[in-house]
């Protein structure tokens, strides 16, 4: 597939590892590093949420940045802030405030990554597009592969010490990275006609263009529908990203130096899936490929909150169906998103429609600790429900297939 993908879409990939790998290593252990160092359950969930807010006001100001300075150079400067920085903070981390200032130079990801989803799909053709993001959830699963990398550096230095490491080691990696994408890609057509034409365009201006194309997004019915899925599958992968590991070390006593090894069986399941199974999937039916995905996360979630983690073998089943799931839902629902947004407005409705991302999953950290203070499992609970309610959107919209398609063109 691989060889199906030429120009910013091919040279994004080739890099794309030295940001993966290392962040593989260092995500496992966020929330428990946070805990080590003396932050709370709830707070960690205030920190996921205050980073989900500043990303809201990036969000609003990405498709003018984007357009402004170019894709290109948008990437290359916030890029630069919302991770090498970030993840430099963390790494040197004592308290509750330098965790703060990391998510709020963090928050700023939402600039790069809306020039970066420009530049990964403006000049690659729709067609196409299903691809791209197949081989980077492949990307993402051998990334994984990785991960207990990080469990044998936390039993031989200890959790804190290890944490420090792996922060470091993604510093320089994502560095690397983010320095030889800039000097690999060229700016796409559209980046330079809307370069050009944004030159005497002021924020005010912008917002105001945002008006009239917040006016398409509320007619275009098809989008909408499957905006909802994006955020409610969005809604639960905050949750999961930031209590899952929490919860196998608090409430199912599992050791911290194993739980890297539930990435690593997850990528291997992945990579099963992608090499064997996704390359005889159809486009025509991705609405459906999505439903099986979230049923079978809706199964691992069940497995978790039923389990009392005497079982080794449970959670890697657990783990098994996430992994499975995450791969049948992710890449098609992205694709679903990318190919509904039109490519002449591309960087200001993907900013618009971040924003409302962003505006409705960001409770999701504050309501996850919450919840997890109650009780561990109440969080996976909610995650079941927003999968079953995506399940109940894609049955509307291919209840009759026909029907879909006439939506979809409104």
């Amino acid at each position: 597939m691989f060889k199906k993908i030429t120009g910013n879409a091919r040279a994004c990939m080739i890099v794309e590892p030295l940001f993966i790998i290392p962040h593989s290593l260092f995500i496992t252990y966020a929330s428990v590093y946070m805990l080590a160092l003396g932050v709370t359950e709830t707070q960690i969930g205030f920190i996921a949420s205050l980073g989900l807010i500043v990303q809201i006001f990036t969000s609003l100001i990405s498709g003018f940045l984007t357009d402004r300075l170019g894709r290109r150079k948008a990437l290359l400067i916030f890029d630069l802030i919302s991770w090498p920085l970030a993840v430099l903070i963390w790494a040197v981390s004592q308290n509750i405030w330098f965790f703060i200032f990391a998510i709020i130079f963090n928050g700023f990801q939402k600039i790069p990554h809306t020039a970066w989803t420009c530049l990964l799909v403006e000049d690659t053709e729709p067609n196409k597009r299903s691809i791209v993001f197949t081989i980077l959830q492949f990307i993402g699963v051998v990334g994984g592969l990785f991960a207990p990398l990080g469990g044998l550096l936390v039993s031989h230095f200890t959790l804190i010490p290890a944490v420090r490491i792996m922060y470091v080691m993604a510093f320089i990696g994502m560095l690397t990275m983010i320095i030889s994408r800039h000097y690999m890609t060229h700016e796409t057509e559209i980046g330079i006609m809307k370069r050009q034409e944004s030159a005497q365009l002021s924020l005010k201006s912008t917002f105001s263009e945002y008006g009239t194309i917040l006016k398409k997004i509320t007619k275009n019915n098809g989008l909408l529908l499957i905006f909802a899925v994006y955020i409610l599958f969005n809604f639960q992968l905050i949750m999961q990203n930031t209590y899952l590991f929490v919860y196998l070390v608090e409430a199912l006593s599992v050791p911290e130096s194993t739980i890297s090894l539930f990435p690593a069986i997850s990528s291997v399941c992945m990579l099963i899936l992608l090499i064997f199974v996704i390359p005889r999937f159809k486009q025509e039916f991705n609405y459906y490929y999505m439903m099986v995905g979230f049923s079978l996360s809706i199964c691992a979630n069940l497995i978790l909150i039923l389990t009392n983690g005497k079982s080794m073998l449970t959670l890697i089943v657990s783990a098994i169906l996430s992994a499975a799931g995450m791969l049948l839902a992710n890449p098609y629902l992205e694709t679903a998103i990318a190919n509904a947004i039109e490519d002449e407005n591309r960087a200001n409705m993907f900013s618009i429609l971040q924003v409302f991302l962003l505006l409705f999953i960001s409770p999701a950290g504050i309501i996850g600790g919450l919840a997890y203070r109650m009780d561990p499992r109440i969080p996976f609970i909610v995650m079941i429900c927003a999968l079953m309610i995506n399940i109940g959107i894609l049955l509307y919209l291919t209840k009759p297939f026909s029907q879909k398609k006439r939506l979809l063109k409104a």
